[in-house]
């Protein structure tokens, strides 16, 4: 056990500084990242956050070999997580999506947080387009930048604004005063 606890560190340590490891280490140590990424684009639903992530390493190891001339293969990994997510809601826009369904968390502390904050958020996000879901994950829970999610989304920096915008918005009229309500317990 010593040994996995001290090959992680040494393993989340270069992915941190961008060095090259092999494909194995970097989902080990990247998967619990873009699973928690996934499931917020996914508005909650836990087994399309675990297709995302799948699908996104999946494509990730086929071009794994060429990812070193990458600067940063966790920025790709987040923009192929992006970019899978709404290829995917392009393709079944109709199908059925769970509600109020919360994945496991590993936190040890998950009493801090308010489970009715959560499921009222979770279920904003699920009424906003793909897009702008993307859009308002990656600036605010990955905490990027403009140009960041712009690059990511393949969109200009104006468009980024006007959809966190219009996103942030709807959000409001979503929520309305029972966010303040849920905010203040």
């Amino acid at each position: 056990m010593e040994h996995t606890t001290a090959l992680g560190t040494a393993a989340r340590s270069r992915v941190r500084t961008q060095e090259p490891i092999d494909f194995q280490e970097f989902a080990v140590v990247r998967g619990g990242q873009l699973f928690r990424t996934a499931f917020l684009l996914a508005a909650g639903d836990s087994h399309l956050a675990e297709d995302l992530v799948q699908e996104t390493l999946g494509r990730m190891f086929a071009r794994w070999g060429r990812l070193p001339r990458l600067d940063n293969p966790v920025g790709y990994a987040q923009t192929v997580l992006v970019n899978v997510f709404i290829s995917q809601r392009r393709k079944h826009s109709s199908s059925e999506r769970p509600t109020e369904m919360l994945a496991e968390r590993e936190s040890s502390t998950a009493g801090d947080e308010d489970p009715a904050l959560r499921v009222t958020l979770l279920a904003a996000l699920r009424q906003l387009a793909p897009q702008d879901r993307a859009v308002l994950v990656l600036r605010y829970w990955e905490d990027r930048s403009v140009e960041e999610t712009a690059t990511a989304l393949r969109l200009s920096s104006t468009a980024v604004r006007s959809r966190s915008s219009r996103a942030l918005e709807r959000l409001r009229g979503v929520l309305g005063s029972s966010m303040a309500e849920i905010a203040e317990r």
